[in-house]
């Protein structure tokens, strides 16, 4: 659990073990060279003291020890570069080009202020866009669904991504305007969107949503000072009638705390309503602040019904 120790996010992917690994060794070498860039600094004050040395010696130090350290230092960052990144940046690139048959295909189109999320629909075909039809409000990606059959039963959304646990997940990002850099930390993955570029990024998820939520679990105490804003009850509570109060998975506000409170309920677990995000890590302008979307990680069957919901829309 080298997230929990690091301060990283909760790590759902697949392949963030090796990024996480790769995180925590360039982490020690930091450290290692801070600590002892540092006690090197210190000693240098004290053995060239004035008071030790009231004449300079013009020749200096003729030990070629730093030079030593520094080749040393060189060849740990070759390694941790030749040894772990190489050889895992080429693994990746390999994932994002060869498909297994049930892999997903998304395509990602960023633009000042949103993220607009493409899936193909039920033929498996992304549909024709065309520049000339895109409208702001109806139409953000320019779908031509009129002209081309397969884009009849493609689905567009706005800063809403869902994707099956277990599944094999390629996305195309792409950009309308200028680079914007697309982030979701609990898949370790973050990639440039840019303008005409279409740029394909893999991964697979291993926990849902829900799971994610169980690692990111906490017990409140009630009533609290803090503002119930954003957290769901994790488990049913009801009052002493037997009447629920609030379900597993329904938001905790105000009003409910009170009811809990009233029914005698001091202590609730709760997690995030959203526990896991779309961010943009790359200034894309005065309103970069709102290019926050939210990753939904669906069971595969309950996928195949989100994806029937949308199509009936």
């Amino acid at each position: 659990m080298i997230w929990k120790h690091l301060g990283l996010p909760v790590d759902a992917s697949a392949h963030g073990v090796q990024i996480d690994k790769l995180i925590l060794w360039v982490h020690v070498l930091m450290i290692v060279l801070f600590v002892g860039w540092g006690l090197f600094f210190l000693y240098t004050i004290f053995r060239f003291r004035r008071g030790a040395n009231p004449k300079a010696d013009h020749d200096g130090v003729k030990t070629h020890a730093s030079s030593y350290l520094e080749a040393v230092v060189a060849l740990i960052e070759v390694a941790l570069l030749i040894g772990i990144s190489i050889p895992f940046w080429s693994w990746k690139v390999n994932a994002a080009v060869t498909e297994s048959p049930d892999t997903v295909h998304i395509r990602i189109v960023a633009q000042q202020f949103a993220w607009n999320i493409h899936y193909p629909g039920k033929d498996g075909i992304f549909g024709r866009s065309d520049i000339k039809l895109v409208n702001e409000q109806t139409n953000p990606i320019g779908l031509d669904r009129a002209g081309d059959p397969h884009a009849k039963d493609d689905i567009v959304t706005i800063n809403q991504l869902h994707i099956p646990v277990d599944t094999p997940i390629i996305c195309e990002v792409t950009t309308k305007d200028v680079i914007h850099s697309f982030f979701l930390p609990v898949m370790r993955v973050k990639q440039d969107t840019i303008p005409g570029m279409s740029i394909p990024v893999s991964f697979t998820a291993t926990m849902t949503s829900d799971q994610i939520r169980e690692q990111l679990a906490k017990t409140i105490t009630l009533p609290s000072e803090q503002k119930l804003e954003g957290i769901v009850a994790l488990q049913d509570y009801a009052g002493k009638d037997g009447k629920a109060i609030v379900k597993a998975g329904k938001s905790v506000t105000d009003a409910v705390a009170k009811k809990l409170v009233e029914a005698g309920i001091t202590e609730i677990r709760v997690g995030p309503r959203v526990p896991a995000e779309i961010a943009c890590a790359q200034l894309c302008g005065l309103g970069h602040y709102r290019m926050k979307g939210f990753l939904t990680i669906h069971e595969k069957s309950d996928y195949q019904k989100w994806l029937a919901e949308q199509a009936e829309e």
